[in-house]
């Protein structure tokens, strides 16, 4: 990848760039939690998003994606919108720099990703975090900070893309470490690192190849009933402002106030912010059945409380369930994309074979196989 990065960057600019990546994500446990006010637990991974990237000395933005093959130039104002929705993410991320009173001039940029497109690894933030770290060090010497890169990477989200995202995939694409996990508080912006080792286990992903656009499917109606319950509970409880702040029985008290919906994305939000803080524990003490016992947890909120699983990844939990997986669960925002998988060495060849059989001969073709290794987040190579 970064051979073709070089080589094209020189063709189309007759110079070289300086190369940066940004990187994918898992989240081991806490989903939908994020834009709840709740913690997370991802990771950075080894895949992400590279780019070759020089100021050319203009007012224009050229940036040439190789996974797209396609050449395109913006002006640097807020009229200046690329009609394409892939170099929005580009333009979002330069526009909030400027926004936040931070120096981006024009500049030239070829970039590719080897993070799978649709599978919840979170390969939009990736691609924000690249630009964003690099265009801060090449134009601002670095002087926003990172837990800022992550909010411009989020608002270029909202504001240009469509997503009414939480803050998690940007922060672990920025602030992920080789061999840890990272406890994130979403709403004090608290974070602390987590070794993750896990020896005799390995993570796979179980990629169901149902492909998922966040913008157009359910995700910013299920921030919608989170809110409305959230307020629903505040009227009772003023310093609920979040559901991460609510207690079950808080939520019983305003159970004919709302939709069962409603009630029900609450339920999930409010079981899942517990959950995460019960696999800090576990980790601590080297527990990884309660971890998977957790994950699969996990998946029943999502699939019956929260609904953003699809028969595939409910087909793929149970599978796991019959080969003795440790852990299972749907990750990323759902419908459709991956199940993270927590598995015992001696049983990775027996499930993964299994998967690939039994899943083919249901659903006609074969779900994709990513095994997993926590990574850096951005930086300059």
């Amino acid at each position: 990848m970064k051979e073709k990065i070089q080589e094209k960057f020189k063709s189309l600019f007759a110079t070289e760039g300086t190369l940066y990546m940004s990187s994918g994500r898992i989240n081991l446990i806490g989903e939908h939690t994020d834009y709840n006010g709740g913690y997370v637990f991802p990771g950075a991974i080894n895949c992400g998003i590279m780019a070759a990237i020089e100021p050319n000395g203009t007012d224009t933005v050229k940036v040439f994606s190789i996974d797209k093959d396609e050449y395109v130039e913006f002006g640097l104002s807020e009229d200046s919108l690329p009609e394409q929705h892939w170099p929005r993410y580009i333009f979002g991320v330069c526009r909030e720099i400027l926004k936040r009173g931070g120096k981006v001039e024009g500049f030239n940029a070829v970039f590719a990703g080897d993070v799978p497109l649709g599978a919840g690894l979170s390969s939009s933030a990736a691609l924000e975090s690249t630009f964003a770290f690099a265009l801060n060090e090449l134009f601002n010497n670095g002087s926003i900070d990172k837990f800022e890169l992550a909010r411009i990477g989020q608002s270029t989200e909202h504001n240009y893309c469509g997503v009414k995202c939480g803050i998690m995939d940007q922060f672990a694409s920025l602030f992920g470490k080789e061999g840890a996990l990272i406890r994130l508080n979403c709403k004090t912006g608290e974070y602390k690192y987590f070794p993750f080792h896990p020896q005799g286990y390995k993570v796979v992903l179980l990629d169901t190849c149902v492909k998922h656009n966040l913008a157009s499917s359910a995700y910013n109606k299920r921030r919608e009933s989170c809110e409305r319950a959230a307020a629903a509970i505040k009227a009772n409880h003023p310093e609920v402002d979040f559901l991460s702040d609510a207690k079950r029985v808080w939520l019983d008290e305003v159970r004919d106030k709302i939709s069962e919906e409603d009630f029900l994305r609450a339920e999930y939000v409010i079981g899942e912010v517990q959950r995460v803080l019960d696999v800090c524990d576990a980790l601590e003490r080297d527990d990884y059945e309660t971890v998977g016992e957790m994950m699969y947890q996990t998946h029943f909120g999502l699939s019956k409380l929260y609904e953003v699983s699809c028969e595939e990844l409910d087909f793929l939990n149970k599978l796991a369930r019959k080969c003795e997986v440790t852990g299972s669960r749907v990750m990323g925002g759902g419908f459709g994309g991956c199940t993270i998988n927590l598995v015992k060495e001696e049983l990775y060849d027996t499930f993964v074979t299994t998967a690939l059989e039994q899943f083919t001969q249901k659903f006609g073709h074969a779900p994709k196989i990513y095994n997993v290794v926590i990574s850096d987040g951005a930086r300059k190579l």
